[in-house]
């Protein structure tokens, strides 16, 4: 086991311990509830370092076509999703306690997270559409072009044009404001340890991954 994965697993337990156990200052509407920050948007900030290395690889295997671009392309996209069902999760989680229901149309920010979500879904239906291993490959590299380009309109730029309960609106606090200094040391080491164990479990998908494709055309 490589000495960064020890201290991604110190790291992660230090994070999730803090999040649970530190005294927060009492944020109106959010009160304990705050303490989401922690997990909720490091989340996301993983999602979106997995949905970056998937465009990434995308973008290598229609420069060059080699099947291991491809398969990193489709691990990373997959972690990625996973976090992002779990961003929705704990965001569903977070809205039933401070607004009083699990999910609510009237809320842009998560319908349009959602539809991210599906998106990269689609992505995984279009791959299982093709059993020509170059055409797949192809294709899908195009079409998670297409998918990244999308989410920062959906989950920043359309938002901000919207009316929203989410924090930045009238009558809940704004990012800055709910980001008091203790919170802070709690929130950066959050974004550290998420992306890192998103890129642990990225390797381990990888692996797993090129090791099934070299079995199957073995």
């Amino acid at each position: 086991m490589k000495i960064w994965k020890y201290i991604v697993a110190l790291g992660m337990t230090g994070v999730i311990a803090a999040g649970i156990l530190i005294s927060i200052p009492q944020i109106p509407i959010l009160e304990q509830t705050a303490r989401n920050l922690f997990f909720h948007v490091p989340m996301w900030m993983a999602m979106f370092s997995m949905f970056a290395i998937s465009f990434y690889y995308s973008i290598r295997y229609l420069n060059t076509p080699n099947i291991s671009f491809d398969i990193k392309a489709e691990s990373a996209a997959k972690v990625g999703v996973v976090f992002g069902i779990c961003g929705l999760l704990t965001g569903s989680l977070w809205a039933r306690f401070t607004w009083g229901t699990w999910w609510t149309f009237a809320e842009p920010k998560m319908n349009l997270a959602a539809l991210a979500v599906m998106i990269y879904y689609a992505y995984f239906v279009l791959r299982s559409a093709f059993d020509d291993e170059q055409k797949r490959a192809k294709l899908s590299a195009v079409y998670n072009i297409f998918a990244v380009t999308t989410i920062p309109f959906l989950l920043y730029v359309v938002p901000r044009q919207l009316e929203s309960l989410h924090p930045g609106a009238e009558g809940n606090p704004a990012f800055s404001e709910i980001t008091a200094p203790e919170l802070r040391f709690v929130l950066y080491p959050a974004f550290i340890g998420f992306i890192a164990l998103a890129f642990w479990i990225y390797d381990v998908v990888h692996r797993y991954k090129t090791v099934q494709y070299h079995t199957e055309n073995s």
